[in-house]
């Protein structure tokens, strides 16, 4: 299965995306290695070899930074995983999910306890919600409802970050990602089964079946 990946607009000029990156990469680092958010703009500035200015002139603040940092984490590192998965099958792609995660526990964790969580939570549900979407749609292939599918993969996407962000943030160390991938697979399994009986094709399966 192909995904498009969400990327972000880059910028026309060289020096403006080098410094955005260095920026980018400095908060991350800095975030990872302090398990905090609460980094100064002057230690991000200085990190990347740049002025405060320029962290304010291309981002506006630091939480806008932060953010973004984080977003361009997912886009690198996470949904190149996804579209690298050959198998249609839910399995890979929740592993993909929750490793990723394992592997940048300290930067995401630090980031959830922040006052940027809801924000990070919905940018990052923005990011995975298409991919879920086409999946979903996958699996109900003869299924023309549109609002349904749709509400569908915000269920899903919505109800994997709540259990992501908690294993993120309490679950004991170290984290094992095949066994959240396992649950997280289990839980779609039972809502896709409690979802399938209300599609079109089953509703019709079943009158034939009550009818004869």
């Amino acid at each position: 299965m192909e995904f498009e990946l969400a990327a972000a607009t880059p910028a026309k000029d060289r020096r403006v995306r080098r410094s955005r990156a260095a920026l980018i990469q400095a908060a991350i680092a800095l975030v990872t290695e302090r398990g905090t958010a609460a980094i100064p703009i002057s230690d991000i500035a200085a990190a990347a070899d740049v002025s405060r200015q320029l962290v304010y002139q291309h981002f506006g603040d630091r939480d806008a930074l932060l953010l973004e940092a984080a977003l361009d984490l997912a886009r690198t590192e996470l949904l190149p995983r996804f579209a690298e998965v050959a198998s249609p099958e839910g399995s890979e792609r929740a592993r993909a999910l929750t490793r990723h995660f394992a592997e940048h526990r300290a930067f995401y964790r630090a980031m959830l306890n922040s006052s940027g969580a809801y924000a990070l939570t919905k940018a990052l549900s923005g990011l995975i919600a298409p991919i879920n979407r086409r999946a979903i749609e996958a699996q109900f292939a003869e299924d023309d409802d549109s609002q349904q599918l749709d509400d569908l993969a915000a269920f899903v996407t919505g109800g994997g970050a709540a259990v992501i962000n908690a294993w993120v943030t309490d679950g004991e160390d170290p984290l094992d990602p095949d066994d959240l991938a396992d649950r997280l697979v289990g839980l779609l399994g039972i809502i896709t089964a409690a979802v399938r009986p209300t599609t079109a094709s089953d509703v019709l399966e079943q009158k034939t079946e009550t009818d004869r």
